[in-house]
């Protein structure tokens, strides 16, 4: 009985004299209470100190069932059931945990243990019967029979002290028991491996959860993958567009707002026999499935039938989407079985079951079968993304509107909002005021065929334009020759560096186009914007000259006036177009170089990474790489260059409107400062371009060729060299057109 727990006057238990009443919620004794009553004395003391050993496996025993019956109890659901009637389910959660705090894992482990409680008291009971039968050496026959639950039990009792003493559960407590099974006894060494057996169903169970249903079944998290609480949203939500952004989103798709934000992994409940690597796929292939498995109800009806509507009524909807189309919905579409065919899933869910029922884990064989899950899912969101969303025609959308690739509707948009940007914005109508040049290029530029204009919207942001009050009044301003308004060199320059683009992504490309990526388009957006602006005015400058010089010049011949100052104009203004040519040549070939060199190059690689890989993590990766190099060859990524960059262009327009404003042709000492800022500016350009650090990057190819172009002759050379930088009198720059 004793073996059994059951003590008595012969074998008691010290903690009864305590007159401790034992239940579940008893604390496990951190020794063994069982001991023989001190008051026998017919006893030797060898056979009491055997019998002291043997009845010590009573005792773990005893502590071994109870902490069985508490791990296996299942009162907490009824206790979850009563919280539930009686409060919001909200805090059904929260008031059940400060009851009772169960663990799946600890289940598992306790069904493990029954298996080798229910072996030890069959060895017990066979051990009674032999003895009731025949006449044999009672503690001799005890000892022989319970051998191998010397080494068994109290390892077991020391397990289960250590995972109540410090709350293990879930992975740690994976965990712990892997670490056990690393022994050299071989008996203990087959009852751990039951054991971690055991706690592994419940981690393979909920694998297959999430990796064929996407579904997670953590009631108590345990699993190495969470659910982002609330408050981790909010905290990274901080900025406001950001967190807009993903309400909406959020709001209409869920799995989009569960893809970016909804799951994490959880490391202090990852074993440390599997690799953070293949938990972070066990997540992401459990993404794709929840992406595969909930298709978006736009997704389904809207765009499935888009693909099958006449194609007549395609461009007519893809032009300016304002027209909707009474669409009749899929008739048992079976989009989600599509997306992730029956017979796939009954793959992975073949391999976890292979790996559940295999007596021993082994390592190899399950970073090995995740892997293959995961090419599975990668697989299918690639099909999905890829083609069923049309990626490569998003991606040439974006090059055309955020990279400048249609350049004759950014030509065409500049031409038309080229007053209006010689103003300062106001914060409360720029982009209304924008909106009109803008749709004015579409209409003129923008075909029917451009399905993907209407997902372009310009954005002028309220916040952060900083407006320089312009000395002059601009009521006044007197018109050019072109037409247009004069403006002084005093005005914000940067008003207008705000001005951005945002692009409409449906579901599923929110999962490859995520706003990290659409900022880093957006950055290169408003670096190219300004450049072709910079362009555009130093081109429209000259135009504009000419065009005032040949009209005086017909003007003169009509009038065969030969006066000697007429024959020296076009000597005197050229220091003033050599500047006006040395800051077109460094802005053309800075332009050529991004829009040719780097753009269309790493667009190749892009398209040839498309066509060769079937897996969207692959593409994303790559995608990651075309963005990067974006970046790093067009300088954004160096501030001192980008800086540079920024003050040439800057000089550029101070140059170009100074020109223009009548009021200040006779202003030479400005013009002249500009010119010299210029130079200083775009030596040092050049020397920093010519470094080692730079030469030996990714940069270095392509970046040869754009110095290659500058330094055509030497000049730029020379001149960061000194050469031409000696002291020497400023060119006096002539004043056209006095009259």
């Amino acid at each position: 009985m004793s073996l059994l727990g059951y003590t008595g006057d012969l074998i008691i238990d010290r903690r009864d004299d305590n007159h401790l009443l034992l239940s579940e919620k008893t604390p496990i004794s951190d020794e063994c209470t069982f001991t023989l009553a001190p008051d026998i004395s017919f006893i030797d003391p060898s056979d009491r100190q055997l019998i002291e050993k043997l009845i010590a496996l009573g005792f773990y025993y005893r502590e071994l069932d109870r902490f069985t019956s508490k791990s296996r109890n299942l009162s907490w659901i009824r206790s979850a059931t009563a919280y539930s009637n009686a409060k919001p389910l909200g805090n059904v959660v929260s008031d059940v945990s400060k009851v009772e705090k169960p663990s799946v894992y600890r289940r598992a482990l306790a069904n493990g243990i029954v298996e080798v409680l229910s072996v030890y008291r069959s060895a017990v009971l066979h051990i009674e019967q032999l003895l009731l039968s025949e006449t044999k050496p009672i503690l001799a026959t005890v000892t022989q029979g319970l051998n191998k639950f010397f080494s068994i039990l109290p390892t077991l009792y020391e397990l289960i002290l250590k995972i109540e003493r410090d709350d293990i559960r879930g992975g740690q407590l994976l965990n712990l028991l892997y670490k056990r099974c690393h022994c050299g006894v071989p008996e203990l060494q087959t009852c751990m491996q039951r054991l971690l057996w055991h706690a592994h169903q419940v981690m393979y169970n909920q694998l297959a959860s999430w990796m064929v249903y996407g579904i997670l079944q953590d009631q108590h998290g345990e699993f190495f993958i969470r659910r982002q609480e609330d408050r981790d949203v909010e905290n990274s939500s901080s900025n406001p567009d950001i967190s807009d952004k993903l309400a909406r989103m959020s709001t209409n798709d869920a799995s989009l707002s569960d893809w970016h934000l909804g799951f994490h992994p959880y490391w202090d409940m990852l074993p440390e026999y599997i690799p953070m690597r293949v938990a972070e796929s066990i997540l992401f292939a459990g993404k794709a499935v929840r992406v595969l498995r909930n298709p978006s109800p736009s997704f389904q009806s809207g765009d499935a039938v888009y693909h099958q509507i006449p194609k007549s009524f395609q461009k007519i909807h893809g032009l300016a989407g304002r027209f909707h189309f009474q669409r009749e919905p899929l008739i048992n579409s079976g989009m989600g079985e599509d997306l992730l065919p029956q017979n796939e899933a009954d793959k992975i869910e073949a391999m976890l079951l292979d790996l559940k029922e295999s007596s021993e884990f082994h390592k190899r064989s399950f970073e090995c079968a995740v892997d293959s899950i995961q090419a599975i899912a990668a697989s299918h969101l690639w099909q999905l993304v890829v083609v069923r969303a049309d990626l490569n025609g998003h991606l040439k959308a974006l090059k055309d509107y955020f990279l400048l690739a249609k350049g004759d509707f950014f030509q065409c948009f500049l031409e038309e909002s080229r007053q209006l940007m010689r103003l300062p914005p106001r914060q409360s109508t720029a982009e209304a005021d924008l909106m009109v040049p803008f749709q004015l290029a579409a209409l003129k530029t923008i075909g029917e065929e451009d399905k993907y204009f209407s997902k372009v919207s310009l954005r002028m942001p309220s916040y952060g334009i900083t407006v320089r009050p312009s000395p002059l009044d601009v009521s006044r301003a007197n018109p050019s020759a072109d037409g247009s308004s004069s403006a002084s060199s005093e005005m914000s320059l940067d008003g207008w560096d705000g001005l951005a683009l945002e692009y409409s992504v449906d579901w599923p490309l929110h999962l490859f186009f995520t706003q990290e990526v659409l900022s880093k388009y957006l950055r290169v957006f408003q670096y190219l914007l300004r450049l072709k602006r910079t362009q555009m005015e130093l081109e429209k400058l000259w135009a504009s000259v000419m065009h005032q010089y040949h009209r005086d010049f017909a003007k003169r011949k009509k009038d065969r006036t030969k006066s000697p100052t007429t024959q020296q104009i076009p000597q005197r203004s050229r220091p003033m177009w050599r500047v006006r040519e040395h800051m077109a040549f460094l802005i053309r070939n800075l332009q050529f170089y991004i829009q040719v060199d780097v753009i269309e190059s790493q667009w190749n690689i892009l398209q040839q990474h498309i066509q060769d890989s079937h897996d969207f993590t692959a593409l994303v990766g790559f995608h990651q790489e075309y963005l990067s190099a974006l970046i790093s060859q067009t300088f954004l990524d160096i501030g001192s260059v980008s800086r540079i960059l920024d003050s040439i262009m800057k000089l550029c327009l101070q140059f170009c409107w100074n020109l223009e404003n009548q009021d200040n042709f006779s202003n030479t000492a400005e013009l002249e400062h500009i010119a010299e800022e210029f130079n200083k500016k775009s030596n040092s350009l050049y020397t920093i371009l010519r470094s080692s650090r730079l030469a030996g990057s990714q940069r270095a190819p392509f970046l040869r060729r754009f110095l290659l172009r500058l330094n055509l002759n030497s000049f730029f050379e020379a001149t960061a060299r000194g050469v031409l930088n000696v002291v020497r009198p400023r060119p006096t720059l002539p004043v056209l057109n006095q009259q």
